[in-house]
């Protein structure tokens, strides 16, 4: 069993910013597979299928970004899944809009979303899926903060787009069983 898990905020209000980077990477999986979320559970929307050969859950946790693990843990106790079978889906700051990273554990980097994760799991043992949203020009935690909750523009969305394509093919690698030696090599 393998969990993949976009991370965003729920609700008409966050549609489309930076922020929801990971429900808009998933989004794209499912629009490209046919897929939707049609059941809640564990205070997130998700889907369980069998995927080439594989039962996976897709997952948007919707506890809002910074409490996203208390629904990825739910999911991965529940279901008896190992960390390293999840996979989270997010966005970074620290690297250029439209960017991919695979990483297959390691610290938060200040991202409220992992860092509730790794709490969660008790472990920073998972694996990520990093979608570059570059730090906006003036840092103060206000620009931040709405830098993270802004729209993309019709320039970034071409760059996003290219990235949801790239991270649709990560999930399908992932999927089909290849570790993250693997995927660091073919996507970072």
């Amino acid at each position: 069993m393998k969990i993949i898990a976009g991370l965003g905020n729920p609700g008409k209000k966050y549609d489309g910013t930076k922020h929801n980077t990971g429900f808009m990477a998933l989004d794209y999986y499912l629009r490209k597979n046919s897929l939707t979320l049609e059941r809640e559970k564990f205070e997130g929307k998700y889907t369980k299928q069998k995927i080439a050969g594989a039962d996976v859950i897709l997952l948007e946790p919707q506890t809002f970004m910074n409490d996203s693990g208390r629904s990825v843990a739910q999911f991965a106790r529940f279901f008896k899944v190992n960390p390293q079978e999840i996979l989270i889906i997010h966005d970074d700051m620290d690297m250029p809009l439209g960017k991919i990273r695979i990483r297959a554990n390691g610290k938060s980097g200040g991202h409220n979303g992992i860092k509730s994760i790794i709490r969660d799991l008790g472990t920073n043992d998972f694996n990520r899926l990093k979608i570059g949203i570059r730090h906006p020009d003036n840092v103060t935690e206000a620009s931040v903060v709405s830098w993270v909750l802004s729209q993309f523009n019709t320039e970034q969305k071409k760059l996003m787009d290219e990235a949801f394509t790239t991270a649709s093919e990560v999930i399908t690698d992932f999927i089909a069983g290849k570790n993250s030696q693997y995927l660091m090599n073919k996507y970072n």
